[in-house]
């Protein structure tokens, strides 16, 4: 899912990293109010996690690749999709400078992908959900889709670029990472588990309320 350098034009690239200031400009307002000595080490663990999934690709034709996320994980476990922009843009800038993984120019429809649409996706689908199939049910069917549904959007970016042939491309990506979310899903669901189990104080839903921050 790693766009590399040079596969979008400048100005598609443009518009991206347009979006990303934007949505680090509202990360980081949240991080302000919310993050404190507990969320801190917490977002960094998740982080490393993260860069360790993400370091296991598959090959993709044409240039991209598969594999799984995290965007859904970060985002319940802070109920913000804010926290899976902060995570995801270090994460995936490290990625690109160090390892060349993932490209500088294309950093901003990375996040896109994976942060804002990744965490977005997962989150929603768990707060519309969990009411009526329950939290982990909810979790499970939140990172299979937000995995699913960042891949085609990846895959759209990459089509309008004209790397991708339109039904090749959206196969590709759709049918690979309909099986990875599979695995993220079942990752997810125990990773917040065991955190419910152990430290359910790190999560935000059993967080005492604050004024500034909403509890389910």
């Amino acid at each position: 899912m790693h766009i590399p350098d040079g596969f979008i034009p400048y100005w598609q690239c443009a518009i991206y990293y347009v979006i990303l200031i934007i949505a680090l400009y509202f990360a980081s307002r949240w991080a302000r109010n919310n993050l404190d000595e507990k969320r801190i080490p917490l977002m960094a663990v998740l982080a490393a996690g993260i860069f360790a999934i993400m370091s296991m690709n598959l090959p993709i034709p044409f240039g991209t690749s598969g594999h799984m996320v995290g965007g859904t994980l970060v985002a319940i476990v802070f109920l913000a999709p804010e926290a899976a922009i902060l995570v995801f843009t270090v994460v995936l800038l490290i990625q690109a400078l160090l390892f060349g993984d993932g490209g500088i120019t294309a950093l901003g429809a990375n996040v896109l992908n994976m942060a804002i649409i990744g965490g977005g996706v997962g989150l929603l689908t768990f707060k519309g959900l969990k009411n009526f199939i329950g939290k982990y049910p909810a979790i499970g069917i939140g990172a299979w889709l937000a995995t699913f549904i960042s891949a085609e959007f990846c895959a759209i970016e990459m089509i309008i670029a004209g790397k991708f042939p339109l039904i090749i491309g959206l196969t590709s990506m759709g049918i690979l990472h309909a099986f990875i979310g599979i695995i993220e899903a079942v990752l997810t669901v125990i990773v917040i588990y065991v955190l419910e189990k152990y430290r359910p104080d790190l999560l935000a839903w059993n967080r005492k309320r604050k004024s500034n921050e909403l509890v389910i």
